[in-house]
């Protein structure tokens, strides 16, 4: 008895530290870039709006392939699609050491996406699996941590490595970490967690989901005639996506859950607009603090670093509250303390006293904190077993559908007051305008997602 008990807290701690990990590289790269944005617009000879397709092309991959890849993964098994994913992800790391282009930077953040996808929907789905509602919340909570402490070492190490051994060192650190990742999945975890095994994968329903989320995202982010074509096809086939759905009986994303749990729905909801609302703060801050307010990548990295600071600080905490409290309220109280950071954030202007910028990032990260881990707990504790991965890709499809949306929102008034011009001193005025504009947009979406958490504690 005792052996087979060091062995299941084997297995679970294991399979923690592989997520976490995982969740740190994927992290941290995607902080560190941020910081990086204007050493490698300045390369490539890339605009504003360009610099922001780094990141879209990334997150709209993600998206798009994370809940057909979450559905594979419980059939067919989730250690062997979260070793696959740290492995396309450390593929294309490498290859962009090299690279030359913004065309070829761009296209390698797709195959990463496709990577990053496979991670997302498999490794808080094996977490899930090997802890049980009494310590799933702190488990969760630890996940979350990895996560912002890969985003505060990221613009303190992107920073760092950027002014002194240029961007691509950041990829070559993600390089190895997920390396380090895959060698100790595959010394540890022999399990393969699939149980969903045997039933049938819905390609027609993966056939439409991918060009939907492809139009919607592309529509949001290009608001221009051609855009809003596109975001009206998107919601066309989300429409019929839907309809197949209910219609096919192994869908890749089970509608009832969405109709009969109100717990899965409005969780999911709360976390899209959640992310929606907090996505631009790294890359607006990464622009303004270097742009507007002259520091150097490094200085900058310091001060956006203080936001997952906090969130690394309290989110074990805020899971570990959430297996003896009602998760769903905790998160609702995590989304308030957001908004009222995004609301100081609107008042920036070329003067604006950093510790007045500190303190608004602090609140954000505390909010943050206290939203996702608790929200998350909820979300896989409101379904079975066998649904854990597609549960984990959906919401995962959330905060990145969340993120895209909010990074469309920051290049949507970039596009409005500056285009795609080069940020330079004659148009800082109209940047601080566009910076302004996203966050007061950012703090009505909040507003909006307190409402949609608060519906799933009725």
């Amino acid at each position: 008895m005792d052996n087979l008990y060091k062995y299941n807290k084997e297995i679970k701690y294991s399979a923690l530290f592989a997520g976490m990990i995982s969740s740190f590289s994927m992290s941290f790269m995607g902080s560190s870039i941020n910081i990086a944005l204007p050493a490698i617009g300045l390369e490539f000879s890339m605009g504003a709006v360009m610099l922001g397709w780094i990141a879209t092309s990334y997150l709209l991959t993600t998206a798009i392939f994370q809940v057909p890849l979450g559905r594979l993964a419980d059939i067919y098994g989730r250690k062997n699609f979260f070793i696959a994913g740290l492995l396309i992800f450390a593929f294309a790391s490498f290859f962009t050491i090299f690279i030359n282009s913004g065309f070829l930077f761009i296209l390698l953040r797709v195959i990463q996406g496709v990577g990053g996808s496979m991670v997302f929907g498999t490794s808080v789905a094996i977490i899930t699996s090997v802890f049980d509602g009494n310590e799933r919340g702190k488990a969760l909570g630890w996940h979350v941590s990895s996560v912002y402490t890969g985003m505060t070492a990221g613009p303190f190490l992107g920073g760092i490595l950027t002014h002194n051994f240029g961007w691509r060192s950041i990829f070559v650190i993600n390089t190895i970490l997920c390396l380090i990742a895959v060698s100790f999945v595959l010394l540890k975890l022999n399990a393969q967690w699939a149980e969903a095994k045997g039933e049938k994968f819905d390609l027609f329903g993966s056939l439409i989901f991918g060009p939907a989320i492809f139009s919607v995202i592309f529509g949001l982010t290009n608001i221009n005639k051609n855009g809003i074509l596109f975001l009206v096809l998107g919601l066309l086939l989300i429409g019929l996506f839907i309809i197949v759905e209910l219609k096919i009986k192994q869908p890749i994303i089970n509608m009832q859950l969405f109709i009969n749990n109100k717990v899965f729905a409005f969780s999911n909801l709360a976390a899209m607009i959640h992310y929606s609302s907090t996505f631009a703060v790294g890359f607006m801050m990464s622009l303004y603090l270097q742009y507007v307010k002259g520091f150097t990548p490094q200085n900058a990295g310091l001060v956006i670093m203080i936001q997952p600071v906090i969130m690394m600080i309290f989110a074990p905490i805020a899971g570990r509250l959430s297996d003896k409290k009602h998760p769903g309220k905790i998160a609702s109280l995590g989304m308030g303390i957001t908004a009222l950071g995004l609301f100081l954030l609107i008042f920036l202007n070329q003067n604006t006293h950093i510790l007045n910028i500190i303190g608004a990032l602090l609140l954000i990260g505390f909010g943050l904190a206290f939203f996702s881990s608790p929200n998350t707990n909820a979300v896989m504790g409101s379904v079975e077993k066998r649904n854990y991965a597609i549960a984990s890709a959906t919401l995962g499809t959330m905060r990145v559908t969340g993120q895209m949306i909010g990074l469309a929102l920051g290049m949507f008034t970039l596009s409005l007051f500056i285009g795609n011009l080069k940020i330079t001193p004659a148009i800082y005025p109209d940047f601080i305008k566009a910076v302004s504009i996203t966050f007061l947009i950012s703090t009505v979406l909040s507003l909006f997602g307190i409402l949609a958490s608060l519906q799933r504690n009725k």
